[in-house]
């Protein structure tokens, strides 16, 4: 982590140093011992190879929002825990035939879609939903599609009954 926080790439430079910072804070502020491991697996050149490397000899687990390393883990035989995996779980459950109350706030990607989001930054597309563009409205979850990389609703304007 320090070297990618001395890094010339400010992108990488403060990736590293709010890395720095959390583990930092995870010291000071949590009940958590954190062990800091000086070796180095110099045959290897890859950092998510080291990394699965120094989880097998430390007999740990890796914890990790990279798809890639995940499934490398996964067939090294290595325990890791995804995190979106993590979040996804603890995320409200939406069923289809369920009724919320959205904002929609953006155009879709197709005609006519209309884009709003959870609390908890899930996207919700409206069909139909364009014209409602900065208003709330009752949408109905038609369906919804959940993968390792998050989850999307998929909903539609709920329609008043008519009165017969």
């Amino acid at each position: 982590m320090q070297h990618i926080a001395d890094s010339s790439d400010l992108l990488k430079r403060n990736r590293g140093r709010r890395g720095l910072d959390i583990l930092n804070k995870i010291q000071k502020e949590l009940d958590v011992s954190v062990l800091i491991y000086e070796g180095d697996f110099e045959e290897i050149s890859e950092v998510d190879s080291k990394l699965v490397k120094l989880a097998k000899v430390l007999q740990g687990k890796v914890v990790t929002n990279d798809f890639n390393l995940n499934k490398v883990c996964e067939l090294q035989g290595v325990s890791v825990l995804n995190i979106n995996d993590l979040a996804n779980a603890v995320k409200p459950v939406v069923l289809p035939g369920e009724e919320i109350m959205v904002q929609v706030i953006k155009d879709g990607k197709e005609h006519g879609q209309g884009v709003a989001y959870l609390d908890d930054g899930t996207m919700i597309v409206v069909e139909g939903g364009r014209e409602y563009i900065g208003n709330m409205m009752e949408v109905l979850v038609t369906s919804v599609l959940q993968t390792s990389a998050g989850r999307m609703i998929f909903a539609k304007p709920k329609l008043l009954e008519k009165a017969q």
